[in-house]
């Protein structure tokens, strides 16, 4: 019987507003602790919340208390050296030692720190500091939004895998071509590090809006008329955001991707769904 390859399964959750607590989120997680994911990834707020109140903390929980692979996110804009130090020995302490370089979002009224223009900078700091910790980079398939070319937008990634990032995940997207066609033009560049494909299940309309509207993703058709069918009825609507992620997860499975990163929202039931109807059958 001829075996086909199985993607890895990962989850990115971000940890909440400290006034809030973590009690939901750690029950959130909990639930999604049986699926044994790849890793879990922890999301870092740009210039608002302390990274070792809210990032190193739930890392630490992920890692140690459920015994999951732990990824930690580190936005370089809004940081300075000094608080990427503190951060790397924060997470020294509690074993994580993966890390997330990324830029991070840029907001138009809070001034960014002087220490890191790119993410790039960023990697080249972590493995000068701390060469003992692996590191993943972002990328996106539709391109970076500042990006002059996409080719431009490839090279620059080049230079990113050459300063030390050992695997990419991408932002999210709504179409496969355009990442099967980012996988050519990388193959082009000579970029040969595993690529996570970040999927987003759409489960109401308020969460799309804002995602175009952060990350300028571009609509299918097919999904825009899901949109327009289903967007005022929140249950149906879930259920058709759930169904159309399978479809495409289903599709990069059978092209060869490496793995799935799901951008979970922090909810469970999309977690568990997505694995029972794709990764659990894929497994048997």
């Amino acid at each position: 019987m001829v075996r086909h390859h199985t993607p890895s399964l990962s989850f990115e959750v971000f940890p909440p507003n400290p006034a809030v607590g973590n009690e939901k989120i750690i029950q959130a997680l909990r639930e999604m602790q049986d699926i044994a994911p790849h890793y879990i990834s922890v999301t870092a707020s740009n210039n608002k919340f302390n990274i070792e109140e809210t990032t190193v903390r739930l890392a630490d929980f992920i890692y140690n208390d459920l015994k999951i692979p732990t990824i930690a996110h580190l936005p370089a804009v809004y940081l300075t050296k000094e608080m990427v130090s503190d951060a790397l020995q924060a997470l020294d302490k509690v074993g994580v030692h993966k890390i997330l370089a990324l830029r991070g979002d840029i907001f138009p009224d809070v001034a960014p720190k002087d220490d890191f223009k790119y993410a790039t900078d960023l990697i080249e700091y972590i493995k000068e500091e701390a060469p003992h910790f692996d590191i993943v980079g972002a990328c996106y398939p539709e391109g970076h939004p500042e990006a002059d070319t996409l080719l431009h937008d490839v090279e620059n990634l080049r230079i990113k895998q050459a300063a030390g990032a050992e695997h990419l995940v991408t932002q999210l997207f709504f179409d496969n071509e355009y990442f099967y066609r980012f996988k050519e033009r990388m193959d082009l560049v000579g970029i040969h590090v595993p690529v996570e494909a970040g999927i987003m299940p759409v489960v109401n309309k308020k969460q799309i809006e804002r995602m175009v509207s952060l990350c300028g993703v571009k609509l299918p058709k097919k999904f825009i008329s899901m949109m327009e069918r289903y967007g005022d009825n929140p249950i149906a609507m879930r259920d058709a955001g759930i169904a159309y992620a399978v479809d495409q997860i289903v599709d990069l499975a059978a092209g060869g991707v490496d793995g799935i990163h799901l951008y979970t929202m922090n909810n469970p039931y999309i977690a568990n769904r997505i694995y029972e109807s794709v990764f659990r059958l894929m497994a048997s």
